[in-house]
């Protein structure tokens, strides 16, 4: 029964995430796969209650290595495409995190717009796992340029982050974007804990090549499963940061719609029902039957017939709702000839198509610097990955950052039902902080961006008003102030709302 009960279940998974991962999968997709790995695997992946698998610590007289020189060859002169006018220099190119087996991490980086001597250095983390920073974080989201229509040519970005920081994009791990490694059993033991350090020696390999970013305030930020990433990597700078004679400058995380908790973040879970139902998908009969009949506190979990046959109801429809943006219009078309007119304030659902084109263009890779020798396979935004190690929860590790002084902002996309605000907000309850500024409507551009709660130690959650999964996707304005305030160090700012008075009685 237990087997048939999981079979039915699987079908029902199989509406949301492995048709989208038959055909294009995004970030959403292949990060729904991975917790439904956890939640059916035996045993259990990331079983381990702990933040980190392990402690794993390494001399950097081991791991830095000289890197005189490679700043220059990594300069890109222009892209193709690009537009004519750019007052900012970019840099791609490979640092080895592993020499003994050949496993190198690419990165693109791009000088801030303003004084980049003195703004501080962003790194930015997409999830999956196996999600390219590049394609989606610096193409997609937050980078300098989107991508046209035509996958040819490229339009700048108003809301680029590198207008308030220089903003470097990591494909991490290996198996990622352009990163590569020599052997290709290297690839199947991808992990949080190898992750975690893979990146770290990056990071001082490439301080080592920008030297003059050594000193330099520096933040982390990502998204989804990101969420692992990010805190996970500021972690291990701490911990370095212990012994080292120049330690990095870290100042704060930032993540979105980001999975931090196992307990709360699970595939097919009750908030993500509730969350539908909250949005007009479900009926009040089917959501009082998923309560009734289906129990997800713990696995295995309780799911009477009723229960699978309420969750059909729902799910079946939702192969016709892009689950990264319930709201968003699905993509109607493929490249064209010339670039169609695009507004960033409007959201392109075949974007995806775009930059797709765009990085598996000979030219564009060779502009790049990107050795598509290593890779073999076409270019594409998320790989599936195998996953050999996850931690349940990183929660403990945002009470590490508070203790240590450095700020956290957790922010949600409001109509993201992939990792729904409604999972953030019930995670970051178990951290049970006190509120310095209650629940407050934030201003952006005279109208509500969304809602913030600052608590006391240094968090900020806040939600974004109509943005999915990948928020500066979807309203790039939005999330434009939303990091402006926080390397600010200021709280977003307040919409200012007349104030209640009693009513005469």
């Amino acid at each position: 029964m237990k087997n048939r009960g999981n079979l039915v279940l699987g079908v029902l998974l199989y509406f949301l995430v492995f048709l989208g991962l038959s055909c294009h999968a995004t970030q959403g997709d292949v990060l729904w796969r991975l917790m439904w790995e956890k939640a059916t695997a035996e045993p259990k992946i990331g079983g381990s209650k702990l933040s980190v698998t392990s402690e794993r610590r390494f001399l950097l007289s081991e791991v830095v290595k000289p890197q005189a020189g490679l700043k220059e060859k990594d300069k890109i002169d222009m892209l193709p495409g690009q537009p004519r006018k750019v007052n900012f220099n970019q840099y791609g190119g490979y640092v080895t995190v592993d020499e003994k087996i050949g496993r190198a991490l690419y990165y693109y980086f791009v000088e801030a717009e303003g004084p980049k001597d003195t703004l501080p250095l962003v790194l930015w983390l997409n999830g999956g796992p196996g999600c390219s920073s590049v394609g989606y974080g610096a193409m997609a989201e937050v980078g300098p340029f989107r991508v046209s229509s035509d996958g040819k040519t490229l339009y700048q970005n108003q809301y680029a982050w590198n207008k308030v920081a220089n903003v470097l994009f990591l494909d991490s791990p290996v198996g990622a974007g352009f990163s590569y490694t020599n052997s290709s059993s290297d690839e199947q033991v991808n992990g949080d804990e190898r992750t975690a350090n893979d990146a770290y020696v990056f990071l001082v390999n490439w301080l080592e090549r920008f030297p003059e970013y050594k000193n330099r305030e520096f933040y982390i930020a990502g998204e989804s499963y990101g969420g692992h990433y990010v805190p996970q990597l500021a972690h291990t700078i701490i911990q370095h940061n212990k012994e080292a004679k120049q330690p990095i400058n870290l100042k704060g995380i930032a993540i979105g719609n980001p999975m931090v908790h196992e307990e709360d973040d699970g595939a097919l879970g009750g908030h993500f029902f509730e969350f539908m139902w909250s949005r007009g998908f479900v009926s009040e009969k089917t959501i009082d039957s998923i309560r009734k009949g289906c129990d997800f506190s713990q696995p295995p979990f309780r799911r009477t017939k009723a229960c699978f046959r309420s969750m059909y109801e729902v799910i079946a429809p939702l192969e016709f709702v892009f689950m990264d943006n319930i709201y968003a219009p699905l993509c109607d078309h493929h490249l064209t000839a010339k670039p169609m007119y695009t507004s960033l304030d409007s959201f392109d659902p075949c974007n995806d198509i775009y930059v797709t084109a765009y990085m598996n263009r000979p030219e564009v890779q060779n502009a790049l610097h990107a050795n598509v020798t290593k890779i073999n396979y076409p270019w594409e935004e998320c790989r599936s990955l195998n996953w050999t190690d996850g931690a349940f929860s990183v929660l403990p590790l945002f009470t590490e950052f508070l203790e240590n002084e450095i700020r956290v902002l957790v922010y949600s996309g409001d109509i993201d039902a992939k990792i729904p605000m409604t999972f953030t907000q019930t995670s970051l309850k178990r951290l049970n902080l006190s509120e310095a500024t209650p629940w407050y409507a934030w201003d952006s551009n005279s109208e509500i961006g969304g809602f913030s709660v600052v608590y006391e130690g240094g968090l900020t959650y806040a939600t974004v008003k109509g943005a999915g999964h990948e928020v500066p996707s979807y309203q790039p304005k939005r999330a434009f102030v939303l990091i402006k305030s926080f390397l600010d160090g200021v709280p977003l700012p307040r919409l200012h709302i007349k104030e209640y008075s009693d009513p005469e009685v």
